[in-house]
């Protein structure tokens, strides 16, 4: 099984060429598939269809959402499909699995009000309030993922056309608007702070590190859980909450659901359809309070 598994994220770098994240993400899924196997004191040519189905069992009973057990079963089809297409399997087990149904269940936000107090509780004449305060803004102001934020360099900015060129999931480019308060917020950072950060080896990421070098994924994720912390949010804050936080308010605000697909950054827009369905909570919210039969 660790052979297999070396040898196929080998294949998913070299020749499918797909992100780290992706192959950490089936990295993990065959890593609890071994484990199991283990436990189960079977072999990976024993595996059959009945077998992947008591796996993935278990891995409901561990807590895996539904979405988390889809991916699941969509890395589990892709490995058995290479093995047999490898001639080490005769037989696809995976084949005739079904993967769940997502979840239906709605995008956590932060209120507006919230969000005010949030940036606002950041002092910009603080160590490093001027970059923290860039990032929260450029999040809330564009809707980005995290890894677009982290990946997010200088040449890719136009201040006088408030936009930034990102590159999102699969390596895909869109430009999205930057908003006057985050450009602002930016624009102090880059002019008052970021430069006492540069080294000899600092690249032109916007967002770098008290040692010059670009912000991880992780430690961004710090950042906005302690600036939340500090704020006195007790609600857990994540940059992907300011992502749909950032799509919510555009819908409740009228924005056509296509534009914020485009500004997303959505393939589909079924995708991006998940956020009327907050709109309808708050329609019914609404209607309920001021309806005189509500």
């Amino acid at each position: 099984m660790e052979a297999a598994s070396d040898s196929f994220i080998r294949y998913l770098a070299t020749e499918r060429g797909l992100s780290d994240a992706y192959q950490q993400s089936v990295r993990q899924t065959l890593d609890a598939l071994a484990k199991w196997i283990i436990g189960q004191r079977t072999a990976l040519r024993d595996i059959g269809t009945d077998e992947l189905a008591a796996f993935l069992s278990q891995r409901k009973k561990e807590g895996l959402s539904a979405a988390s057990l889809r991916i699941t079963t969509v890395h589990l089809k892709v490995f058995f499909r290479w093995l047999v297409g490898k001639e080490k399997l005769e037989m696809d087990p995976a084949e005739p699995l079904l993967a769940p149904r997502p979840d239906q269940s709605l995008p956590e936000t932060l209120h507006a009000t919230e969000l005010t107090k949030l940036l606002e509780s950041i002092d910009p004449s603080a160590s490093l309030g001027r970059r923290d305060l860039a990032i929260l803004e450029l999040f809330y102001s564009a809707g980005l993922r995290l890894s677009e934020l982290c990946k997010a360099r200088l040449e890719m900015m136009d201040f006088e056309g408030g936009f930034l060129r990102v590159t999102g999931k699969g390596d895909k480019t869109r430009i999205v608007r930057v908003g006057h308060k985050a450009r602002e917020a930016i624009d102090d950072y880059l002019r008052n702070e970021r430069p006492k950060l540069v080294t000899r080896k600092t690249s032109s990421h916007i967002f770098i590190s008290v040692r010059g070098t670009a912000l991880s994924p992780e430690r961004v994720r710090e950042i906005v859980k302690q600036r939340a912390k500090l704020a006195g949010i007790d609600q857990n804050v994540y940059p992907h909450l300011l992502r749909h936080s950032f799509a919510t308010h555009l819908l409740e605000g009228g924005a056509d659901l296509r534009v914020i697909q485009e500004l997303l950054g959505h393939a589909d827009i079924s995708t991006t359809q998940i956020y009327t369905h907050v709109d309808r909570q708050r329609l019914k919210a609404v209607h309920k309070q001021f309806h005189p039969r509500g």
